[in-house]
């Protein structure tokens, strides 16, 4: 996954690369007010970004107000119903296809997300395959979570060339605790905060928040370690995805764990679903991304 780079070694520069297209939204820091995505007079401004975590809405006070901001005349997806307040702008039985790029646009794979899970739960997968000659990458990832996004359980299962790794994370929300077992015995415990999501989870919690006019607050997400993440809006940019022209936002995503902090770009579609359409990367070698697959 993400949190790597070299461009000394020849094989391990791409692999690094890709891992770190694979999670791009894990990471965290305590959690603070965040801007508002762009309004419009058809779109009501939002008027906070999310609950901190660990905090309790009913005793914090009003919420600080937030600045709508504009870009243009583009308008911002429309929010979900008043009557369906935090709902989910994707459907379980989702999936997207990404195409995995060089920066020279030359193709290195493959990665799929795809959402499902019994109600009111959420499974979420990620599913990487890439090669290079002699040099085979492959993730899967599976979470479980609950309704509000916070992680239950994670399982990792990686082959980046001849390295190999398993491991699972259980989440006990309510005792603030995260368990960690790898397949070769390893376990360790870690203090997580109410609520903590996992890195796959946060993705889709980012496309809620962005359906709901807002951007997720800073806070701690889980991925085996806690990291800090940040998210903040860009700007409005076209994008051809497919052959088809759209208007798609920009997020920056920023992330710091513990060897390393890095800064990615997502761009989401306008749609109600609010699609993830490119994941850009950018390292010394050049910038990697995942663009969706039409």
């Amino acid at each position: 996954m993400s949190f790597l780079l070299s461009s000394a070694l020849p094989h391990a520069a791409p692999r690094l690369a890709l891992g770190a297209l694979a999670v791009i939204f894990i990471a965290g820091a305590r959690a603070q007010s965040t801007p508002a995505l762009p309004a419009s007079a058809s779109t009501p401004a939002p008027q906070a970004a999310a609950a901190p975590a660990g905090s309790n809405p009913a005793s914090s006070g009003a919420p600080a107000p937030v600045r709508a901001a504009r870009t243009g005349t583009v308008t911002a997806a429309p929010r979900p119903p008043a009557s369906t307040p935090g709902a989910a702008p994707f459907a379980r039985g989702e999936a997207l296809h990404y195409n995995v790029n060089w920066p020279s646009g030359l193709s290195l794979g493959e990665a799929e997300f795809k959402v499902g899970g019994a109600e009111p739960g959420w499974d979420f997968e990620f599913n990487l395959d890439a090669s290079l000659p002699g040099f085979d990458i492959k993730d899967h990832y599976r979470s479980s979570a609950d309704a509000q996004f916070c992680s239950q359980r994670l399982e990792k299962d990686s082959v980046h060339g001849p390295r190999k790794s398993k491991e699972t994370i259980t989440y006990d929300q309510q005792k603030h605790d995260a368990k960690r077992k790898t397949d070769t015995g390893g376990e360790s415990e870690l203090s997580v905060p109410d609520c903590v999501k996992d890195g796959l989870a946060f993705l889709y919690y980012i496309r809620r928040e962005l359906a709901a006019g807002r951007l997720p607050a800073a806070q701690t997400v889980n991925f085996g370690s806690a990291y800090q993440v940040s998210v903040t809006y860009g700007a409005a940019q076209q994008m051809e995805i497919g052959g088809v022209a759209q208007t798609a936002d920009r997020i920056a995503v920023s992330f710091r764990g513990p060897a390393s902090s890095h800064t990615f770009e997502a761009f989401f579609a306008r749609d109600a679903a609010r699609t993830p359409l490119v994941i850009r990367v950018p390292f010394s070698l050049g910038t990697f991304s995942l663009e969706l697959a039409r």
